[in-house]
């Protein structure tokens, strides 16, 4: 039983009046400070880094705002003045420790200075050192500032909260130079690495920017830099449409080889084996280049000019039986026409002519697994071989 107990169940005395005091006003509202993230709204209060309680950081709030037994002065641009306390500043920041230390006073009281930023910055940065709260409207308004305070004074919390504010929101155009050349000297590298992305995707909006202009000014050679990685990323899109276009075909291909084998071995609409009937009720073809490959083959069986080079319909006829050739696994059991022709004809071929086919057959294949799963042609190490 504590003594609050114990004095409140003793009878009172006589001749004392049992009255109780006055409980004392409870405290004002604190203003909403808090640290906007991606799973906060703006109206939100709660800080999301802070496992302190609401009424500790209030706590701290007023200990910061009332300035009680305030043993430090920093001075600020304009000749602001903000009243804090050495134990605080000294504990959140290394910097600022070592600048109380060889800070110099009256008695206790001790004075320092924090120029180069507005002074209100200033204020929102001491706040953060007491509380680790923030406004979201000062942090939109000072976040670069603060960005480089947090760095300069070694306060690594604000300077995350910074990072992930920038990257989810306030990084645009208009900033995203000046913060790409801040990352590089604050030593953040996923700042510098989303800003240079941005500014890459929107280079000729950011070209014209007041901040580009001032970069060419004051940092020649980074603006080269920059000039050298957009071009790298205009030959890096185009080598990929390139290779995307080239996989369509290779695509496209092996496409036209598993319908080829379809109409020779099942057969599909108005085409099919020799040795069985042709169905006339089915269902839809699931071969995309059924049809193409189809008219293809009629024209072929009709052609007048069917050589090599007589047409070019049958031409390329000609290549896509060679090629299916090159990619099936038993010519001795297919069904495809002139299958097992082509197999010898390929010990005849050049070796220059066969490296080409070689390549060609190699990437239809590592193009194919790449999709999903090959059917009805060899490995492609007996392909190599």
């Amino acid at each position: 039983m504590g003594k609050m107990e114990m004095i409140t169940n003793t009878s009172p005395r006589k001749g004392v009046n049992n009255v109780h005091p006055t409980p004392p006003p409870l405290p004002a509202k604190a203003p909403e400070y808090g640290r906007k993230g991606i799973f906060m709204s703006k109206r939100s209060a709660v800080t999301r880094y802070s496992s302190a309680s609401s009424t500790a950081r209030d706590l701290w709030d007023s200990l910061f705002d009332g300035g009680y037994r305030a043993d430090v002065t920093i001075k600020t641009d304009d000749g602001g003045i903000i009243y804090a306390h050495a134990n605080v500043l000294g504990m959140a920041s290394p910097v600022l420790r070592g600048m109380l230390k060889r800070a110099k006073g009256f008695g206790k009281k001790r004075s320092i200075s924090i120029h180069g930023v507005h002074q209100d910055a200033v204020r929102v940065f001491i706040r953060f050192l007491y509380s680790s709260r923030y406004k979201y409207e000062e942090m939109k308004e000072f976040v670069v500032q603060l960005l480089v305070l947090s760095h300069a004074y070694a306060v690594s919390s604000l300077k995350r909260v910074c990072e992930q504010q920038l990257e989810h929101g306030l990084l645009n155009l208009e900033n995203v130079v000046d913060i790409f050349q801040l990352s590089l000297l604050c030593n953040a590298p996923r700042l510098t690495l989303i800003s240079h992305r941005m500014i890459l995707s929107n280079f000729k909006a950011v070209s014209a920017t007041e901040g580009w202009k001032s970069m060419r000014n004051s940092h020649p050679g980074l603006e080269k830099e920059l000039l050298e990685s957009v071009i790298e990323e205009e030959n890096n899109q185009k080598e990929k449409i390139r290779k995307s276009k080239e996989r369509k075909i290779y695509l496209e291909l092996f496409e036209a080889m598993e319908a080829l084998v379809h109409i020779c071995r099942d057969g599909c609409r108005t085409i099919g084996p020799h040795d069985k009937d042709f169905n006339q009720i089915q269902t839809p073809c699931k071969y995309r280049a059924c049809k193409g490959l189809e008219l293809l083959v009629r024209h072929f069986a009709g052609c007048k000019l069917r050589v090599p080079g007589g047409c070019i319909h049958c031409k390329r006829m000609w290549q896509l039986l060679e090629l299916h050739s090159r990619l099936c696994a038993d010519s001795t059991s297919c069904r495809v026409p002139l299958c097992s022709n082509f197999k010898e004809k390929v010990k005849k071929q050049s070796k220059k002519d066969e490296i080409k086919w070689k390549i060609l057959v190699k990437k239809i294949l590592r193009t194919k697994r790449i999709g999903g799963s090959v059917s009805f042609i060899a490995s492609s190490t007996s392909m190599s071989s």
